[in-house]
């Protein structure tokens, strides 16, 4: 697990240990749903309704439905794990508060942000309370029946999860200060930066359901795989996506001047004319949206956008492999299977 880095609070309700071991991805997907939607439900005032604006309409729920199926593939119940589910979507939605703010986003999920819609200072404090959110849900593991010293080693790995998203984001900043078309601290920024928190709700969700080490590991490097994926996904979908269909600025990456991996692949390949016009474009005074049609159109000619894809392909594929070590079962096929979503996304 080394290598891997890795608020007041409305209880989880009515949500009692279950017989059965198994539950099918609708049923899990319903239930998360449901207990979002009340999280923050008697919180009142300002706090109470700008987290329930940030965490309802639900996401694609990619993080509290691996920490459920990880928890199932060990031979858990989800049920027990459900509070820590839907913690890690809260502190999924604070990064992406967080990352409004940093980006000076106003749309999110197809609507205002939070900073938008309450302000910078507001966002900063619903993020930061669901933060401690997460770790409230962790807690509540208690009354479903988790024994505290799986709870006490499931804080440990998110929390170091945690603050590997923090070192991502803070290496991020570094490197649009300093633009650098290296690969190697590209990835490297993308695994802290996206991959912590799948990291995080993997190997948690292992851990609460009684996993042995190994197959903890096995989950936590599934899961580094599967975050990578999904940020090269998005990578890409800053130059093939819309902002309809989105649910957020398509120019963002082309506005801040980020040097993602579509870029770093075509200025490494290009010749130093098409290095200097990709620079020139990236960092141009045109507006964002010229600067974005621009870029598009020269990635694609270079090539980058394929090979972007068939590395997030690839990622998948690795995935996949370290999944072999777990014993067979619906659980463990539907962790299989959850990479294509990942790269066929269109949001």
């Amino acid at each position: 697990m080394a290598d891997h880095g890795v608020a007041v609070a409305v209880p989880v309700a009515g949500l009692q240990p279950r017989t059965s071991m198994t539950a099918d991805p609708a049923t899990l997907g319903r239930v998360v749903t449901q207990e979002l939607s009340r999280r923050w439900s008697s919180e009142p005032g300002l706090l109470g309704a700008m987290c329930r604006h940030a965490l309802t309409p639900a996401g694609k729920l990619m993080r509290p439905i691996l920490l459920l199926e990880s928890a199932l593939a060990v031979g858990g119940d989800y049920s027990q794990v459900m509070p820590a589910a839907i913690g890690a979507e809260c502190g999924h939605v604070a990064s992406l508060v967080h990352d409004d703010i940093i980006d000076n986003d106003d749309l999110r999920r197809g609507r205002p942000s939070v900073q938008r819609q309450f302000g910078v200072g507001n966002a900063i404090i619903a993020g930061d309370a669901l933060i401690f959110d997460l770790f409230a849900g962790l807690a509540e593991c208690r009354h479903t029946g988790v024994p505290d010293s799986r709870i006490t080693q499931a804080l440990e790995i998110v929390a170091r999860c945690g603050t590997d998203l923090c070192r991502g984001q803070s290496m991020e900043e570094e490197l649009s200060r300093t633009p650098s078309f290296d690969l190697r601290p590209y990835l490297l920024m993308i695994r802290l930066k996206t991959a912590a928190l799948f990291i995080g709700a993997c190997a948690s969700g292992a851990v609460l359901a009684g996993g042995d080490t190994h197959h903890v590991e096995a989950l936590a490097t599934y899961a580094e795989r599967i975050g990578t994926a999904f940020q090269i996904k998005d990578d890409l979908l800053a130059y093939t996506g819309c902002t309809h269909t989105m649910g957020k600025s398509e120019t963002s990456d082309a506005r801040n001047g980020r040097v993602t991996l579509p870029i770093i692949l075509a200025h490494q390949s290009g010749t130093a004319t098409l290095r200097a016009t990709i620079e020139r474009t990236l960092f141009g005074p045109e507006d964002p949206a010229v600067r974005r049609a621009a870029l598009a159109e020269i990635l694609d000619r270079a090539g980058a956008l394929d090979a972007c894809a068939e590395m997030a392909r690839d990622h998948i594929r690795q995935a996949r492999a370290a999944l072999e070590v777990l014993p067979a079962s619906a659980s463990r096929d539907r962790l299989s299977s959850f990479g294509d979503p990942v790269i066929a996304r269109d949001r």
